[in-house]
């Protein structure tokens, strides 16, 4: 969903496991939806983690407990390996999401988090412990995700951590652009050059 990105002040919701590949986001067998609704995706997030072959909800897994809710994810090293499939990044942005935390991204999933308004954000293998630890002592605290600064900042211990982001998604995520609105946005200059040449 395309909104503005400045500063979000969030609840998180831990994910403390490792090499969470787009498979185990959303299931193989969602590809091939006809849909693009958010929604659908949104709620099939994990599916396999989430719900028991039966259509009942995992009690144990951390989306079915009321203990923890937010706009931030924070997951463990390597994130979002495995396929290129995009529509990993829509099951997280259509569950609400709008941050997910790691120590590190795969690639792919890492650019088409900030293609469909994620955003990924790398921390140290140290500060994302301590991100679940404080989330573990205190499910109501929460995380400051600053994007005009790049910082990210656990407000229980009150640590911060600098992060890093091409330029131009930034741009984008801060003003609500797609690749297209960019370019329609930019328009003029594209004419304006082109006729020059």
């Amino acid at each position: 969903m395309k909104q503005k990105f400045d500063i979000i002040r969030s609840r998180c919701v831990p994910l403390p496991l490792e090499n969470v590949d787009t498979d185990q986001i959303i299931p193989a067998r969602f590809l091939k939806a006809t849909t693009r609704e958010e929604s659908f995706f949104g709620e099939n997030l994990f599916r396999d983690w989430r719900y028991n072959p039966d259509g009942s909800e995992n009690k144990d897994f951390v989306l079915n407990d009321p203990t923890y809710s937010g706009e931030i994810l924070v997951a463990g090293k390597n994130f979002g390996s495995g396929s290129s499939r995009e529509h990993a990044a829509w099951a997280i942005a259509g569950y609400g999401f709008r941050v997910v935390i790691s120590s590190f991204f795969a690639d792919i999933h890492k650019n088409n988090e900030l293609n469909n308004f994620v955003l990924p954000v790398v921390v140290s293998e140290e500060f994302l412990a301590e991100l679940f630890k404080s989330i573990k002592e205190n499910p109501q605290m929460e995380v400051e995700v600053n994007l005009p600064e790049q910082t990210v900042t656990n407000t229980a211990t009150g640590r911060s951590e600098k992060f890093e982001i091409n330029g131009y998604k930034k741009y984008c995520l801060m003003n609500a652009l797609d690749d297209i609105d960019f370019l329609l946005e930019n328009k003029e200059k594209t004419e304006s050059y082109e006729a020059k040449a």
